[in-house]
């Protein structure tokens, strides 16, 4: 009899069998290939080019990891706020789009090791008065739907008008010209990414909390985990994982 497993993401309830979607290294191996799956809307850490391929940190990471597993590479591109439900249904094996590993999260689906670090950041325009999170009250707010920055805001920010986004180019885009008062976002994609826009936009205050970003994988597959952060620290320590991070972030961010 197979066992059944009711999981609750974003308010919907999905029913999973633990031996329908259990999807293991020897599974990756025999079809050759290892699918992974992000928004294509958070440059320079995945995104979607001139020439209409999603490319970016992220999918550099994923890709390598591929290559070392044995198998061919594959980025999905998805919405955010359905990319757990998406990986808990087999959709792609993998989710190498910076999510951040948390406790909620983890109740759900593993987590590989940390590949990067970082935080998130507030964002206004130049000619804003806002000084930190105290000056959010009250202000209209924008975050990408179904990620921990919308979590936050809605926990801490009182009396918030909180508006979602697909990705931080809007977001730019409505900070710039006024409709919202500040985003909320990675610091390193933020900043980057009003860089490359020559937007009017700054950061504001100190880190509102730390992120660790990891490779999210479905639950019971311990030996696909294992051979992903053996990987992953393969990569650190050949130096692959360096030249990446300068390539896309000017940094290294592990």
């Amino acid at each position: 009899m197979k066992k059944l497993t009711t999981l609750i993401i974003t308010g919907l309830i999905i029913f999973t069998s633990s031996f329908a979607f259990a999807e293991g290294l020897d599974d990756v191996k025999k079809k050759g290939e290892l699918s992974f799956s992000l928004t294509g809307q958070y440059p320079p850490f995945n995104f979607v080019n001139e020439k209409n391929t999603v490319t970016g940190f992220d999918v550099e990471i994923g890709m390598e990891v591929a290559k070392r597993l044995g198998v061919k590479g594959k980025a999905v591109t998805t919405a955010w706020d359905g990319i757990i439900a998406g990986l808990i249904a087999s959709k792609y094996d993998l989710i190498c789009g910076s999510m951040a590993i948390t406790e909620q999260r983890l109740k759900s689906i593993d987590f590989s090791d940390p590949y990067y670090r970082s935080g998130a950041q507030i964002f206004t325009k130049n000619s804003s008065k806002i000084k930190s999170a105290l000056d959010l009250r009250g202000k209209k707010i924008g975050v990408t739907l179904g990620t921990t920055f919308e979590q936050w805001v809605r926990e801490n920010i009182k009396d918030a008008e909180i508006k979602t986004y697909k990705g931080v180019p809007d977001m730019i885009l409505e900070t710039a010209t006024g409709r919202i008062d500040a985003f909320i976002t990675d610091k390193i994609v933020g900043a980057m990414a009003i860089k490359e826009k020559f937007a009017p936009l700054k950061l504001v205050g100190d880190l509102l909390y730390e992120e660790r970003m990891g490779i999210a994988l479905r639950k019971g597959n311990p030996e696909l985990r294992e051979a992903i952060n053996k990987a992953l620290t393969d990569m650190k320590n050949d130096g692959t994982y360096e030249k990446i991070s300068m390539k896309w972030l000017g940094i290294d961010v592990r």
